[in-house]
């Protein structure tokens, strides 16, 4: 799949002209609980020559393809991305932690995501995730068996977990769920249940359901109040930043 993914990548450039600045994994793959059968979804960023940025029409910013074996490519041109990522996109700041990277050049990744600190927005992050995780469990209520569909448990569960992670760091929270499960502190029963749906995880389809400990439903609502109330009584961002970094990015990188 690997070489898969890069023949696209490549490809990809050949036909839109274009140069692949960076390349990862998004979603249950990057965050460490992908299904036997999920996609492969492919995010990049992409520049085109500088000429391209002088066209007075408006011209498309994206690049999106479904190709063969699952793999779904997304990709955001340059001056989108930077656009974007000043103010504080939580979907790109989660590409940029990503811990699958296809490709990359490390001169244009590396600064950008020593930005992120800078330009995080914790109280759009905190409500970002927060309706996240309330739409995941609005759209997947438990059955009268106390039953969930197992793949989206982990999408109500994942954004709990950061909106937890931003009260206490004030920082971007790290894309992979294992990695802020590392540094957050739950209840040891909680622990367990979240490690018992895990293991059920690895083996269910897309569309599986499975029964919810009762812990672990106990935590899920009422980290849902606890987050709301977090995000409210979040401090108001102060943007102290500005352009001038994230322009001399644009200037460093439109070919």
């Amino acid at each position: 799949m690997l070489d898969k993914i890069n023949d696209a990548l490549r490809q990809t450039e050949v036909k839109s002209g274009v140069r692949v600045l960076y390349a990862c994994e998004s979603g249950s793959r990057a965050w460490g609980f992908a299904s036997p059968d999920s996609d492969y979804d492919v995010r990049f960023v992409y520049a085109h020559q500088r000429d391209w940025y002088m066209r007075l029409e408006k011209t498309r910013d994206t690049i999106d393809r479904m190709l063969p074996d699952d793999i779904d490519l997304c990709g955001w041109d340059l001056r989108k991305t930077l656009h974007l990522f000043g103010g504080c996109n939580l979907a790109l700041n989660e590409w940029i932690g990503s811990p699958i990277v296809y490709s990359a050049v490390p001169e244009f990744i590396e600064p950008l995501r020593a930005l992120v600190a800078d330009y995080f927005n914790p109280k759009k992050a905190m409500f970002h995730y927060l309706k996240m995780a309330e739409r995941a469990h609005a759209d997947n209520p438990l059955d009268a068996t106390g039953a969930m569909n197992v793949k989206k448990l982990f999408y109500v569960l994942r954004p709990l977990f950061a909106c937890r992670w931003i009260t206490q760091f004030r920082t971007m929270p790290p894309t992979e769920f294992a990695a802020m499960r590392q540094r957050i502190e739950v209840e040891s029963n909680v622990t367990a249940a979240i490690d018992e749906m895990l293991r059920v995880k690895c083996d269910a389809g897309e569309k599986d359901s499975t029964v919810l400990p009762p812990p672990l439903v106990e935590w899920i609502q009422t980290s849902l109040v606890w987050s709301q109330a977090s995000a409210e009584s979040c401090e108001p961002y102060k943007d102290r930043h500005g352009w001038q970094q994230l322009n001399r990015l644009m200037l460093d990188w439109a070919q």
